[in-house]
């Protein structure tokens, strides 16, 4: 299914928007130490996106998520809920931001660790993970491009990673509203799935995990989803505009 047509003054909005959002996120990656709480961070984060001039999309009535940014930790793999809970030394945090700017949004995330460098198994997962979105976003060749095309991608960096691939959750389309058509997974075959055009800007968002696939939500705040086994999660993400050869990141500085 295509997506609605968008304007040049929209795909303008949405550059825009992108360097707003990676803005935030590259502060949010400075600014969290230990001993910080999420609602500390979602605080600040408020602040910056009202300081930049978006809006923050997670508060509009839909989704009217109970924060600005979520904050997703160690077991988390996304929608995690700002609580007062206090970060520690070395817990793994994930921080999923969409932003609206002139109408249109855009959408990003990351995984680090808090207080100190990943190493041994953690490294590798976030590692991997990330690698496997810039492989998603090579596979993209402009006209042409299938979404089994990224799909594929990104399951081969995660599988020979001998990572724990999140299935039930996908990667979309965004723009004119935060979840759009097509839905873009994070496995695949190549030349299946639909067929992506010049114009299309979608989210792409590997999630993988150290242990197994399988995920629940958390039955407190109804919003978090976690690992199963409790195995750590690393989630990274990108909006790309699709163009005629190739894709543009619209959401780093």
């Amino acid at each position: 299914m295509s997506q609605p047509p968008k304007t040049a003054d929209q795909i303008e909005a949405m550059r825009q928007g992108g360097k707003i959002l990676a803005t935030v996120l590259a502060g949010v990656k400075r600014y969290v130490q230990p001993g910080m709480t999420g609602l500390e961070v979602n605080e600040w984060v408020e602040k910056e996106i009202a300081r930049l001039g978006a809006t923050p999309t997670y508060k509009e009535p839909v989704p009217n998520f109970p924060g600005v940014i979520c904050i997703s930790v160690n077991d988390a793999i996304v929608h995690g809920v700002p609580t007062e809970y206090a970060f520690e030394k070395g817990d793994v945090v994930g921080f999923d931001l969409v932003l609206t700017y002139k109408g249109m949004k855009t959408d990003s995330a990351f995984t680090m660790v808090v207080g100190e460098q990943p190493s041994g198994a953690v490294k590798h997962l976030l590692n991997a993970t990330e690698r496997s979105l810039y492989a998603g976003i090579d596979a993209i060749k402009g006209r042409g491009t299938y979404a089994g095309d990224i799909g594929a991608a990104i399951e081969k960096v995660l599988s020979e990673g001998k990572l724990g691939i999140i299935r039930e959750l996908v990667g979309h389309g965004v723009g004119q509203e935060m979840h759009m058509k097509p839905d873009v997974p994070n496995y695949g075959r190549k030349g299946s799935g639909v067929l992506l055009h010049p114009g299309d800007t979608i989210a792409i968002e590997p999630m993988a995990t150290l242990g197994g696939e399988r995920i629940y939500t958390d039955p407190d705040d109804q919003w978090t989803i976690l690992t199963r086994d409790g195995s750590l999660a690393a989630h990274f993400e990108h909006t790309v505009l699709i163009t005629e050869n190739g894709a543009e990141i619209l959401t780093q500085l």
